[in-house]
């Protein structure tokens, strides 16, 4: 969409991306190919626009962008997230919950041992992801978190094993809106 740059909002493009693990991230890349910021309140209000606000034509720079943008979050992923995602995802809070539980109760069920290792191997269905943020925003007790946990995996609504995770090697783009002052089209 049409945009006016500043300094704080220079030219540039929102990515909204699935990442390898299953993270949804969001981005704002400017036309160099770097990042303005990761702020999710600041990049929703750049996207913010009336329902009637006219579309203007890919600006030649778009596609360019937007695959810096994946490449942004793919290498942020790797740096803050580790093998379990963000802190503050469901894949790692999960797992460093049930983690310390199993080692604080006596012999853990190797049902949540195999649990914990799934969530550690891959990553977690978008359903699970879901559900299991509802589950701690309501501060379900350990006891209750690890018989859940249990039960998707037993019923394969849990992780994508390795012959799922296999479909998707690359980042899924969701989304991308360029704001640029002028289309500069193709």
């Amino acid at each position: 969409r049409h945009h006016r740059p500043s300094m704080r909002r220079p030219e540039g493009v929102l990515v909204f991306v699935r990442t390898t693990e299953g993270n949804d991230a969001l981005a704002y890349i400017d036309r160099n190919g770097d990042s303005i910021t990761e702020s999710q309140v600041e990049i929703l209000s750049m996207a913010k626009c009336k329902p009637d606000t006219p579309a203007q034509p890919h600006h030649k720079l778009h596609h360019d962008v937007v695959k810096r943008g994946v490449k942004h979050i793919a290498r942020e992923e790797k740096r803050i997230g580790g093998q379990l995602g963000r802190r503050s995802g469901a894949r790692f809070r999960v797992y460093n919950r049930l983690k310390s539980y199993a080692e604080t109760i006596q012999g853990a069920s190797d049902d949540l041992r195999w649990a914990l290792d799934d969530i550690y191997r891959y990553p977690l269905r978008q359903a699970a992801v879901d559900t299991l943020n509802r589950q701690l925003r309501i501060d379900v007790d350990d006891a209750t978190l690890a018989k859940m946990v249990i039960t998707m995996r037993d019923e394969d609504r849990l992780c994508l094993a390795d012959n799922q995770k296999d479909k998707i090697q690359e980042p899924q783009i969701i989304c991308s809106m360029g704001l640029f002052s002028s289309p500069e089209e193709c």
